[in-house]
């Protein structure tokens, strides 16, 4: 049991003294509260782009294999530098948003002000994580299908299949995507999803002070 819901529980106890306790007693906790979850989160986002660099770095510059492979699918160097860009471009501006809705919550000293910045930090959070998903979803296909167009065995291998071994290999390929993504999901919803549950919980203990 945190502070805030110790305070609650004795503010609602019989004695007088405990009472006295208002929403004024209860907001100061509140806003401590979602403005540390809310640098947490930005804290956890700079990690996880520490991660993506070192993911993607370390296997290029360390295997010739993995690399011949990323030179095979993409061919043209300026798309593949444009994706990697756009990638981490990505991830920096959810860095910014998170850091921007951290210091909007720290200087905030009205509640609906720090009601609102929480419902941001949420739609902040949600539309990254589904912009990760349909990323995730999108490689695997485009990866897929390079690696099939790029290795003739394979592909010699795809054409003289038969409609029903054809839709076998898809089927495969759909379910194997759909576990990729789903590993993903389960990764931010273990990586976001407790802190999001704690910001939305004191949404709703702001927005009961608000009436």
């Amino acid at each position: 049991m945190d502070e805030l819901e110790l305070l609650k529980k004795d503010w609602n106890k019989e004695k007088p003294e405990h009472k006295k306790l208002s929403s004024q007693d209860i907001y100061p906790m509140l806003h401590k509260k979602s403005s540390s979850i809310v640098k947490t989160l930005f804290y956890i986002s700079i990690a996880e782009l520490v991660f993506w660099i070192l993911i993607n770095s370390i296997p290029y510059f360390t295997s010739s294999t993995f690399k011949e492979r990323l030179d095979t699918i993409y061919t043209n160097d300026y798309v593949f530098t444009a994706l990697t860009i756009f990638s981490y471009g990505i991830i920096l501006l959810f860095i910014y948003l998170l850091f921007k809705a951290h210091k909007a919550i720290s200087v905030t000293d009205n509640a609906k002000k720090l009601m609102e910045s929480i419902l941001k930090t949420r739609k902040v959070i949600k539309y990254y994580v589904i912009y990760n998903l349909v990323m995730a979803c999108i490689s695997m296909a485009v990866g897929m299908y390079f690696a099939i167009i790029h290795n003739p065995e394979l592909s010699d291998t795809i054409t003289h299949f038969s409609d029903k071994q054809k839709l076998i290999a898809f089927a495969i390929l759909t379910g194997f995507t759909a576990v990729f993504v789903f590993i993903i999901w389960l990764f931010y919803k273990l990586l976001y999803g407790l802190l999001l549950k704690r910001l939305n919980r004191n949404y709703k203990e702001l927005k009961k002070l608000e009436v």
